[in-house]
């Protein structure tokens, strides 16, 4: 892809969208890993996002966004202050600067912070409750709706398999670096089978719901919507579940060196299932049986990838050293070790706080 660095290319690429004009300036956010994102600014207030759909990921950029606004036809409520697509003077939901170097334009949510870690248990408690009210939105969405624009995205099959493809083709020196990883992930795979076996309905999933993709009240702290919506295709709520957990319970970051900062926070993991509850009286039995292993799923799940991704030369997550997906790997899969320690206490928790809201 081409970089576009300078205001006056961003200016141009802006004046393709249906905005006024304006003296605009940008600023870089760096919070993602896949797409490149800049803040627009008039006057330093911010009124919109401008980013670029990183094409390599999401080869189907067309379908990624007619996902996106069809999911925003459904997330409509007094509850929820959703985001909105700003078209382009054609009336696209995107625009195609270069051959497929894609662009969208999104309105900015006034007065909203996203986190990367839950500072209290009011922002763990908010987030398990726009996690359900996210889910009972859109319940009635069709999948024939949808387009899986990564298909099998979470899929354990699929990615043994590319763990094992990467592992026969990774250099010796990586090899011998992600040893740790390695014998744990070979370790963990069986214990996950249970949920294959699960009869679970299939919903149309976030299915990246880590804290720093909720927009908060800056005011109030209040839970406002979810931000990057690429990935939303079917899935099953484990998935959204789980995630949020392992960036709400884990007291460590993504990729923290010294595990020993790796926790899983009791209080906080009960905080975001009290505030599930109060949303999430659409959720089935099997459901709920698959959410503690969709606990200890989720971060190891994130932790095979980003240890595959290793194995391969760092060809899919941006990474700002030369051994930060193998910290990350390490990182997630200790969570994922944490999570399954306290196994018997999740599923106290999730049968004591969601059995009666469930159907």
């Amino acid at each position: 892809m081409n970089t576009i660095h300078e205001n006056k290319d961003l200016q141009n690429l802006l004046n393709t969208f249906s905005v006024d004009q304006g003296n605009y300036t940008f600023s870089k956010i760096n919070q993602g890993y896949i797409n490149d994102t800049f803040l627009v600014l008039e006057h330093g207030q911010p009124l919109y996002i401008l980013q670029r759909i990183n094409s390599v990921v999401f080869s189907n950029v067309p379908a990624v966004m007619s996902n996106m606004s069809n999911t925003l036809s459904y997330l409509k409520d007094k509850e929820y202050s959703t985001v909105a697509l700003v078209p382009t003077k054609t009336g696209e939901l995107f625009c195609e600067l270069k051959h497929q170097d894609y662009w969208r334009l999104i309105r900015y949510v006034p007065n909203s912070i996203a986190y990367d870690i839950a500072l209290n248990t009011k922002v763990a408690h908010e987030a398990g409750k726009i996690l359900g009210k996210f889910h009972s939105l859109l319940q009635n969405a069709t999948s024939d709706q949808f387009v899986d624009t990564i298909p099998q995205f979470h899929d354990l099959k699929l990615r043994k398999v590319q763990f094992q493809e990467a592992m026969n083709n990774a250099s010796q020196e990586r090899l011998h670096k992600a040893i740790v990883a390695i014998e744990f992930v070979t370790f963990i795979f069986p214990q996950l089978s249970e949920l294959s076996s699960l009869k679970l309905p299939s919903r149309i999933c976030h299915n990246d719901t880590k804290l720093n993709n909720i927009l908060f009240s800056k005011k109030t702290n209040q839970a406002l919507c979810f931000i990057d919506l690429d990935t939303i295709m079917k899935g099953y709520f484990y998935y959204d579940f789980g995630d949020l957990v392992r960036t709400i319970a884990n007291t460590g970051k993504e990729d923290e060196k010294n595990h020993d900062k790796i926790t899983f926070d009791k209080i906080m993991f009960e905080s975001l299932l009290d505030g599930l509850k109060t949303t999430s009286n659409f959720l089935t039995p099997p459901e709920l049986k698959s959410l503690p292993l969709g606990v200890v799923f989720m971060p190891f799940i994130h932790g095979l990838r980003a240890l595959t991704d290793y194995l391969n030369n760092d060809t899919y997550y941006k990474v700002s050293y030369v051994d930060q997906n193998l910290d990350r790997s390490l990182s997630l899969l200790d969570f994922s070790k944490k999570a399954l320690l306290q196994i018997h206490y999740i599923e106290a928790m999730v049968t004591k706080k969601l059995q009666a809201s469930g159907n």
